[in-house]
């Protein structure tokens, strides 16, 4: 009798892993659900500090448990000033999220409750990462800049606190609205690749710092978080609307993609693009410049349409599409967006990695374990017969 073979499920595609209560994405029907909401009803309708407090409390906060959430996440903000000297100390040029990676350690060394294995202890971790990571993201811009980091504002909202941190002027509501929308819009998307890292760390039992730090790395790639900033960067290389039919063909012709068409879940339009979309429009139409704008909605019709006459079959427009030209308006550093990204994603890592570690949906195995099929290198599949030194 032949004996049973593994199934090769190459990138875990389709392969439910776990169950979770945190989110849902229904990549046919275009919904994305944090706790049993919509995300189309929370953006613009709650702040990023009452989504927090939803995903890791599994409850919508009332005025006064938001008012006191808000009080400790601000009195978490500031960051140990030995990291903002370790940091004055790393090249210039190092990239954004390497140094956002490499402080989650050094922040773990400055916490008292590192070595508490509790889940009201490392739910208090969170609130710490969570306050700081936007610290982090805004003191190496300037610190890279030649410019002190600013202190951070407790009277801000956690939005508006990071847009002047970042560049020392306080936001209009409408930019810190736009702002806080797109946190909310990104704190949690399901068993993504970044949150998956954190999770598969959290269940050797590593505390919740060392599951964050795997889950900045994970996000740091350009096939995931990484992808909002190529979408900037191909935006000005195509430079006008003029340009968009011949980049289009070109990259058809040579097998190439079009960063933000596409997603691994969706079979359908992201449905948070839609609502980024109208807020770089606006904010194209009050810098008087809806150039990116523009660039980016011919470049998504002209896309889909092309792809469609090639390859006989539909693309779809992802998160990362409007929201580089949203930042970009912002006046956000191009290198900067995917640690934008990790400010507000950093919400759901700790929300599963609480999952993982305490609970919540139903039992697993303590540790992620998966088989691999050995296919062999130099031998084949067959075993090597060793040769000493002397005889090679």
């Amino acid at each position: 009798m032949e004996a049973c073979k593994p199934v090769l499920n190459t990138g875990l595609r389709g392969v439910t892993i776990a169950s979770t209560k945190i989110s849902d994405v229904k990549g046919a029907e275009g919904k994305l659900v944090y706790r049993g909401y919509r995300v189309r009803d929370l953006a613009g309708k709650t702040a990023f500090e009452e989504v927090v407090y939803l995903l890791l409390f599994e409850r919508l906060p009332d005025r006064q448990a938001l008012a006191d959430f808000r009080r400790q996440l601000a009195e978490q903000r500031a960051v140990p000033e030995d990291i903002l000297t370790a940091m004055k100390a790393m090249p210039k040029d190092a990239l954004p999220m390497d140094v956002l990676q490499a402080a989650v350690p050094m922040m773990a060394n400055h916490d008292a409750e590192i070595r508490n294995t509790d889940i009201d202890s490392t739910t208090r971790m969170a609130v710490r990462l969570i306050a700081r990571f936007a610290t982090i993201v805004a003191a190496w811009d300037r610190i890279r800049n030649g410019n002190d980091p600013i202190t951070p504002d407790p009277s801000l909202s956690h939005a508006a606190n990071f847009l002047y941190m970042l560049n020392g002027e306080v936001p209009d509501d409408e930019l810190a609205g736009y702002f806080d929308t797109c946190l909310v819009l990104h704190a949690e998307h399901s068993f993504n690749a970044s949150t998956f890292a954190a999770r598969e760390v959290a269940s050797t039992r590593a505390h919740l710092y060392a599951a964050v730090a795997a889950g900045v790395g994970s996000l740091s790639g350009p096939l995931h978080g990484g992808a909002n900033t190529r979408v900037m960067q191909m935006l000005l290389e195509i430079d006008e609307v003029g340009n968009v039919d011949d980049y289009v063909a070109n990259i058809l012709d040579t097998g190439g993609v079009i960063m933000g068409l596409g997603h691994a879940v969706y079979q359908v339009d992201d449905p948070r693009a839609h609502i980024i979309a109208p807020m770089s429009l606006a904010l194209g139409k009050r810098a008087g410049d809806t150039r990116w704008y523009d660039l980016s909605r011919a470049l998504e019709l002209k896309g889909k349409a092309a792809f469609k006459k090639k390859k006989g079959k539909d693309i779809f427009v992802n998160v990362d599409f409007y929201s580089a030209s949203l930042y970009y308006y912002m006046g956000i550093a191009v290198d900067l967006f995917t640690t934008i990204f990790a400010i507000s994603r950093i919400a759901g890592w700790s929300a599963h990695v609480i999952e993982e570690q305490f609970g919540g949906a139903a039992a697993k195995p303590t540790l992620y374990r998966p088989e691999s099929d050995y296919i062999g290198d130099y031998c084949g599949p067959q075993e090597c017969a060793f040769v000493p030194m002397d005889q090679r």
